[in-house]
């Protein structure tokens, strides 16, 4: 290792040559985007990219890929992960490279993850006779919906055993060039919903013969508003955010069920329980204006991701010894959200120590300054070697 440490200026400058394959590679993904547990191209790309470097592979929940490069000594290992699924967006950002698959875009950087991680894989491949200990690579599907859990359930923890795990994020709400990183809850937990208000149709000329569900998840959507801003604190961040509300009625015949759709978001710090009770509240709420509607109703609530929760020495280990090797300490900041992210999954319920780091990626001149999810997303290709140097660096130094 001593060798490596001590000509971190031709490292640095090796990682700076990969900038085009980095780029071309992202753009390739951009533009063959695949949904979760369907990254069957994007999983074959890695597969082959990493076997073609001497990382052996193997498959985990259907299409997640693990590579695994071993040091010439024993030690500790290390967990690098990067997701790799798309979503079902149509795009409009009018790129080159724009997605061939109609409703299906890299929305929010999963191609540029799964870039980064690929070419840091390259770099650290070359320095395995100079490592104490392992580095487990980590291509994960289906982020968006769980993946991590089902790759923990597969063992992707274990042979060999995980001492810590780091992620990293393209953000676009975080200027080019910047860093976001604190100890702590950094994302929100979030619970999605699915509400059936059930009435009984009949002809518009007549409500009265019918039982409208349509008044009362109005009243849902309006009354769910008051959760935030009347019970719970705004100490205590809270969403409670409505994306989907589909009735079985037309303009002249009134509905006998209204399907809503939507997500509960809030900070949880990991203790007993959370200040908020968004869940209780929201059940007690539902139960309560579909009775006085006189309307049945079924809800689901379903765990999507939980609090994202850094741990401090973690935090600590990046700061010190690997965010100064690309970027100043004036160029790092505190950054959460109430965004889902399912990394909390290898961290936090798993238990294994780690941090998750935000590369800032917006840059308004370029229109990379929109948010994550929106048709018109895009990342600022110029930041994606500060991921590149995030991965490199994070092994390198905690397998120092």
């Amino acid at each position: 290792m001593e060798s490596t440490l001590l000509n971190m200026e031709l490292l640095e400058k090796e990682i700076q040559s990969y900038k085009d394959e980095v780029i071309a590679l992202r753009r390739d993904f951009h533009r063959h985007p695949e949904l979760g547990t369907q990254e069957f191209r994007t999983a074959e790309v890695v597969e082959q990219y990493l076997n073609d470097l001497g990382i052996p592979t193997q498959r985990m929940y259907t299409t997640g890929v693990v590579g695994l490069i071993k040091g010439a000594k024993e030690g500790k290992t290390v967990l690098l992960r990067a997701d790799m699924d798309a979503l079902p967006v149509h795009e409009e950002t009018g790129l080159d490279f724009s997605s061939e698959n109609p409703g299906v875009m890299h929305a929010c950087g999963h191609d540029g993850h799964t870039a980064m991680l690929m070419v840091a894989a390259k770099i650290l491949k070359k320095y395995e006779n100079e490592l104490t200990g392992n580095i487990k690579l980590v291509f994960q599907p289906n982020e968006e919906e769980e993946g991590a859990k089902f790759m923990i359930e597969e063992g992707v923890l274990e042979n060999p055993k995980v001492d810590a795990s780091f992620g990293v994020h393209l953000w676009s709400q975080i200027e080019s060039g910047k860093v976001g990183l604190q100890a702590g809850p950094i994302m929100g937990e979030m619970f999605i919903f699915r509400l059936t208000v059930k009435g009984k149709g009949g002809h518009s000329s007549a409500p009265h013969e019918a039982k409208d569900p349509v008044p009362c998840a109005a009243n849902i959507v309006t009354a769910a508003q008051t959760l935030q801003t009347r019970e719970i604190s705004v100490l205590d961040p809270t969403v409670i955010a409505f994306g989907k509300i589909i009735s079985d009625g037309s303009y002249n015949a009134l509905a006998s069920t209204v399907n809503m759709e939507g997500t509960l978001r809030y900070v949880y710090d990991g203790s007993d329980d959370t200040p908020q009770h968004p869940r209780k509240r929201f059940r007690r709420l539902v139960d309560g204006i579909c009775a006085a509607h006189d309307m049945e109703y079924d809800l689901e609530l379903v765990p999507s991701s939980y609090s994202v929760i850094n741990d401090e020495a973690s935090v600590d280990f990046m700061k010190e010894n690997v965010l100064p090797h690309f970027v100043d300490a004036s160029q790092v900041q505190p950054y959460s959200c109430l965004a889902g992210e399912d990394f909390s999954e290898f961290i936090n319920r798993a238990g294994v120590p780690g941090a998750f780091v935000f590369i800032g990626t917006g840059n308004k001149e370029k229109g990379t300054h929109y948010p994550h999810h929106a048709s018109n997303f895009d990342i600022d290709e110029e930041t994606l070697l500060n991921g590149v140097s995030l991965h490199v660096y994070t092994a390198l130094e905690f397998l120092k």
